[in-house]
């Protein structure tokens, strides 16, 4: 196996194969990444099981054939070392024993490789059910729930965001059972049939970096327990969560006692400073005071070794019964900081029932679920 290649080239395609390689493979020749060569396309392939992402070059005037083969390289030494070789292109050529040279200019590397044919197979999934998404709506969907999927392994299932695709939508929600949020999104041509996946937090976070700032086609085949994601020369597979979602859509109040609408901006500030101190102490809790007769907003925070805040804020409309409500002020940042309008809306029953939070624009789909905090 020997080629010379662009190493701008490869090192853009490499840095998106390292986002599937874990340096705690628990199957050793997956901290590897695999290199196979034909007379048409050098295909780069890395996976920690959980994810694997498989990228094809095509052969042009920067990737040159002089012949094909396969190796497995370690993946950190090998990528460390393409990024700091001198020069435009370098060579790359395997010899006996899998002991492979990497060349540029003056400078010359020679690692041990692995036998390819020991590395797991990519799952081969039938795109019958395929159906195409912008990536622009696809990325946006996932900012907007990801964040809110549980971290516990004591119910996997909740590690996962639940998206369900119909012709006419794409339904995605995530929970963490202390907070949830929530995102429909309108599609012009989605799956004929309705489909339901729980696409692991951890892979959905990786494929958003590799959609990035672009509006990319995204094509989505599902599997039985793997969905793939064809963006380009990319192909990205992620393992399904098996297990029922819960039925999240009861958990949403449909009435509200008091409702305030407050700027995006001015609530996040109010917040980042009460955190200061609340985060000093055992308890991550802050205090929010509706006053509805006054027309006032009062945020506090107390932390037993430092010191307390308390903080008016200023708002758009207030109105309902009056209310004092403690939340963990993290979750309601995250909230902000996933939410897409200036202000938004908060939705409030009772002191220790969840509040929602909601755009102030009736057109868009999108409510987070935040659980109160018992302080007494």
């Amino acid at each position: 196996m020997k080629f010379s290649i662009n190493r701008n080239l490869f090192i853009d395609n490499l840095n998106n194969v390292m986002r599937a390689i874990s340096s705690r493979a628990t199957i050793p020749i997956l901290s590897g990444i695999k290199l196979t060569l034909s007379d048409d396309e050098l295909v780069m392939t890395g996976s920690d099981t959980d994810i694997s992402i498989e990228i094809k070059i095509p052969v042009n005037e920067d990737l040159q054939v002089e012949s094909t083969g396969s190796i497995v390289l370690p993946a950190r030494f090998f990528s460390e070392i393409v990024k700091k070789l001198p020069g435009k292109d370098f060579s790359f050529e395997v010899k006996e024993g899998f002991q492979t040279k990497i060349s540029s200019e003056n400078s010359e590397f020679t690692i041990n490789g692995l036998d390819a044919n020991n590395y797991p197979r990519l799952p081969e999934i039938p795109d019958e059910s395929s159906f195409v998404i912008a990536g622009k709506v696809l990325r946006e969907i996932i900012n907007e729930t990801q964040f809110a999927v549980s971290t516990q392994e004591s119910r996997i299932v909740l590690s996962g965001v639940h998206f369900t695709f119909s012709p006419e939508s794409i339904k995605a929600v995530a929970t963490d059972s202390h907070r949830l949020s929530q995102r429909i999104i309108s599609l012009e041509n989605g799956p004929q049939t309705e489909t339901d996946l729980i696409i692991p937090g951890k892979s959905l976070q990786e494929l958003s970096r590799i959609i990035g700032e672009a509006d990319p086609e995204v094509k989505l085949c599902p599997g039985d327990n793997q969905a793939l994601f064809q963006i380009g020369n990319i192909s990205f597979y992620s393992r399904l969560l098996d297990g029922n979602y819960p039925d999240t859509d009861r958990l949403l109040p449909t009435e509200s006692t008091t409702e305030i609408e407050i700027d995006l901006a001015e609530l996040s500030s109010a917040l980042d400073r009460a955190s200061l101190l609340t985060h000093a102490g055992r308890n991550n809790v802050v205090n929010l005071d509706l006053n509805t007769d006054k027309q006032t907003v009062t945020l506090t925070g107390t932390s037993a070794e430092i010191g307390n805040v308390e903080e008016e804020v200023s708002f758009k409309n207030l109105q309902g019964d009056n209310l004092t409500i403690s939340f963990n002020p993290d979750y309601l940042r995250d909230a902000l900081r996933a939410s897409i309008t200036d202000a938004v809306i908060m939705k409030f029953t009772q002191p220790l029932r969840p509040f929602t939070v909601i755009p102030n624009k009736d057109d868009v789909q999108f409510v987070q679920l935040i659980t109160p905090v018992r302080t007494f």
